[in-house]
């Protein structure tokens, strides 16, 4: 059986690549105007190309970069625009919120004595521990520890007494209208059945506000 051959149509040309490869190789550069069309077509794609490639690496590029930076500084301004708002909207809520943090901590701050205070203070908690019956060996007020806005006072004691004084004295010291507190507690058996306790008892003090400006002082100089 005989295969018949596919005749290409009448307008077509057969593709020759040997003809195409003519077409490049014998180009006149000095008369661009008489290249055939397939030169021209791929010198105008090549030139086309060029200049895309061109464009993007001396002005795309930095405008990407730059629309980049300003796309991140928008969502930074939107994310503080968001914040300001819930703040201007809550702004009611935050000042009754400081309100009431002045108020405590002016309620704290009566709750510490001042430097005339301090001596009193440390007789009633002598006397809480003689109103119950105890024997202090020790009471020996140590060195001021300077802190933000407050001294703070450690007194190391020494008590002998029954279980039950030594728990009333610790509660008369919960008590007292200034906060003292007892830190480092060790409790050894006496013979007889008593106890001796062994605490550091703390008490503090505000500064005032010359106390206060020569700490700064201090600080700052030291930080030089």
């Amino acid at each position: 059986m005989k295969t018949k051959s596919l005749a290409l149509p009448a307008g077509l040309k057969r593709f020759d690549v040997k003809t195409l490869l003519d077409d490049f190789r014998y180009l006149n550069p000095n008369d661009p105007g008489a290249w055939p069309v397939a030169p021209k077509i791929a010198i105008l794609v090549g030139l086309f190309f060029a200049v895309l490639l061109a464009g993007w690496w001396f002005v795309w590029n930095d405008q990407l970069t730059t629309l980049d930076g300003r796309e991140q500084e928008e969502l930074a301004l939107k994310d503080q625009y968001l914040l300001k708002k819930r703040q201007a909207v809550n702004l009611d809520l935050y000042t009754q919120q400081l309100a009431e943090i002045d108020r405590s901590f002016g309620a704290l701050l009566k709750q510490l004595p001042n430097k005339s205070e301090i001596e009193a203070l440390l007789i009633e908690v002598n006397q809480a521990g003689l109103g119950r019956g105890l024997q202090f060996e020790l009471f020996r007020p140590g060195p001021e520890v300077a802190k933000d806005f407050y001294a703070e006072l450690p007194v190391t004691v020494k008590i002998n007494g029954s279980y039950h004084d030594i728990g009333a004295f610790a509660a008369d010291i919960a008590k007292l209208p200034r906060i003292v507190t007892l830190n480092g507690i060790s409790v050894m058996p006496l013979k007889g059945g008593d106890l001796t306790l062994d605490a550091t008892v703390k008490t503090f003090r505000y500064l005032d506000e010359s106390e206060i400006a020569q700490q700064k002082r201090s600080a700052q100089g030291g930080g030089k």
